[in-house]
Formats: C-alpha cells, structure tokens, sequence
C-alpha cells in the first residue's frame, strides 16, 4: 500500500546568510556552485562608515571618562570640606546656614561621580558595539559546503538584519544529504509513519528510481487554512545514496547529482504483504445481487447501501470459457493492485476490461474471450 505524493528536492541542511550591518558589498570571493570550507571569507561589506561610528564611540569614551577623574577630584574636595565643616559646625564656629551648604555639595558631588561612572559604561558599551558591528563587516561561512544560491553582486548596498529581516545574502547547503520535501493529503497522512521505505522518480532522470526514507512528517497542516482549501501536511524524504552511487562514480566527492527545486514524485510504502494474492483494481465489482455464489457473507466484504440492500465486493474468474462470479474480502492497495484476502486462489484467471463491460454487462454464465495470458489473465466479455 503506497501514498502517492509531489514535491521539490532540496538540502537536508541549508544556511541562509544574512548581514547583520548594512553597506556596500567591496568583496565577494566564491560564486554560486562553489565550493566553500567552514571559515572561508563570503562577504565583506564596505567598514569606512562603521569605523567612523568606532571613532567617535572611542572618542565619546576618553571624554567621559576624563569627565569621571574629575568628578572624583570634585568629589574627594566636598568630601574634605564637608569633614572639616562638620568639625566646625559641632563646635559652633560656622553657622547652620554654611553646614546645609557643605552638606548639599558633599551629596551633589556624589551624585556627580555617579552619573559619570555610568557615562563611562555606557560610552565603553557604544565602544564595544562598534567593534562588533565592524567585525560583521566580514561574513565567514558557518559550515563546509555549496553556494546554492547567490542573490548579491559587488557593489550593492545591503540592509541588516539587526532590526528587521534583512537581505538575503546567500545560502550555503551540503548537497551530500538531499531530501525532497512533499505535500501528503490529510486523508493519507495518517497512514504515514517516520522511517517508512519510499520510492522516489526524479523527473531529471527518467525511468531511474531511487530508494528513500520519510524522515519528518508535520505536525500541523501546511499554509493558512481556508474552508474550501485542501489540506496537506509536510513530509521530508532522505534520498538513501546507495540508490544513486551509480550516477557519483568517478565525480568529485562532493558531487551530486541532485540540485535544489528539482522536482519528484515519491511513493511511500505505509503497508506491505509478503507472498499476497493481488489483482488489478479495475477488476473488483460491487454487486448486491450474488445469487450465482452461497455465502458465507460473514466472511467478506460487504456495505450497505443507501437502499437497504448490502454491497459486496467481487471479481469475475475464467471457468473453462465462462464467466464465474466470486465474491471476495479486500486488504490493502496501492495505484494499480488491491489485495485479496479471501475468496480466490492462487491458480484463479481474473477476468479485466472496460469498466462498464466488467461492472455492468458481465454477468456469470457469460462467455467470454481471452485476449491476453499472465498471472492475472485479462479477458474480455463476448456481448451477444
């Protein structure tokens, strides 16, 4: 049993560089395709602007800082005044009035060194900015691998990325481990379980198919849900590089023979039988009229119809020329086969056709025509 499912390939791991500063783009070293090593240079952005900002930071931080020294030279002179006034003032030399005075300058010289204690933090902060702002003027890669996508050329101004999103620099993927990511219906997705095998058919290597394995499946639908919209969860698929080691011989190691946005269909395997009697599923037939067969009904498929009457599943045999009509009990089905559970043998000829031939002018007892021979022999009905 397989669903059936439609997406794009893309990198399992994939890094988007952004600048964290905004300027000109002076250097730009790799271009797409290339192959970069952790700590390569990627970017670097025009510093004239972001040093000038260092200067001024570097020269507000000496003034204030000399603006402390002095506050703690005015704060250690009230400090003398105020000891010396208070000795004064206990013995009545100086009047009240000139010990307020000497209190007030003594409390107003504290505050002073205060305040300028916490210009030099903060001039010392706006310092350590600009030094870390100019250090984001160069960009180095984060990680080994390929420049799969390059959006900016030398020359071009940038935004940062400090209060907003930001340009988009680059991204930097390895292409070893690629994986296509597919949209599965919310009727399937239940049957979807992590580590299920798959089948993947890229459309850039026709008639070629590639072994996968579902490595992520969404725990919320994809995209904003509307009443009238179908709804899709995301499932990634790892591409196994055994399935693709016929296409990587004698290429560079890390060559790959997927590029990102490729598209492919992947077939995931949810349920599988061992040595199961299958047939086409053109082939099944809903009758509620099975004269032609004794049930036991308990054992096979049935449904009840809007009608009252029940539904039961079959498939017409070959018997020496004739049609036979059997009924059957059905398990799991991929696009083209469904299994059967009960009610045939491995030996039985199944007869297929038109749809309205089969479904609604067969009827046993009819002869019929072979047209075709195989495991499930193909017939066709002869219409008086």
């Amino acid at each position: 049993e397989t669903v059936s499912a439609t997406g794009k390939i893309q990198p399992e791991v994939e890094v988007s560089i952004s600048s964290e500063v905004s300027g000109e783009i002076i250097e730009l070293p790799f271009k797409e395709g290339q192959e970069v090593n952790k700590g390569d240079l990627l970017v670097k952005i025009n510093p004239d602007l972001i040093l000038s900002q260092l200067n001024r930071s570097q020269a507000t931080y000496q003034n204030v800082k000399a603006g402390l020294e002095q506050a703690e030279a005015s704060l250690k002179q009230a400090k003398a005044d105020y000891d010396r006034n208070k000795s004064l003032f206990e013995k009545g030399v100086i009047s009240k009035a000139e010990w307020d005075r000497s209190i007030a300058a003594f409390e107003t010289a504290v505050a002073g060194r205060s305040s300028a204690y916490y210009s030099v933090q903060s001039a010392a902060a706006s310092v350590n900015e600009s030094r870390d702002n100019l250090a984001r003027t160069t960009i180095y890669s984060p990680m080994s691998g390929t420049i799969s996508l390059l959006n900016v050329e030398i020359g071009e101004r940038v935004v940062g990325a400090q209060m907003m999103a930001g340009t988009e620099l680059m991204r930097v993927a390895n292409l070893n481990n690629m994986e296509v990511e597919v949209d599965v219906n919310e009727n399937d997705i239940v049957k979807v379980q992590i580590g299920d095998s798959t089948i993947v058919e890229v459309d850039a290597y026709l008639k070629k198919e590639f072994k996968g394995v579902v490595t992520e499946i969404a725990n919320s639908a994809a995209g904003a849900l509307a009443a009238d919209q179908v709804t899709n969860f995301k499932v990634k698929v790892r591409i196994l590089e055994e399935s693709y080691k016929d296409l990587t011989e004698g290429k560079p190691e890390s060559y790959s023979p997927f590029r990102p946005g490729m598209t492919a269909t992947v077939d995931i395997i949810t349920n599988k039988r061992e040595d199961a009697i299958a047939v086409p599923i053109s082939s099944i037939v809903i009758k509620t009229d099975t004269s032609s067969t004794k049930k036991p009904f308990e054992k096979t498929t049935s449904v009840a119809s809007s009608t009252g009457e029940e539904k039961f599943e079959c498939v017409f045999v070959n018997n020496g020329g004739k049609a036979k009509l059997k009924v059957i009990k059905t398990g799991i089905q991929d696009d083209a086969n469904i299994e059967i559970i009960s009610g045939l043998n491995e030996d039985d000829e199944i007869i297929t056709g038109p749809y309205n031939t089969v479904s609604k002018l067969l009827k046993s007892g009819d002869e019929i025509q072979v047209s075709n021979k195989d495991s499930n022999a193909v017939a066709s009905s002869s219409e008086d």
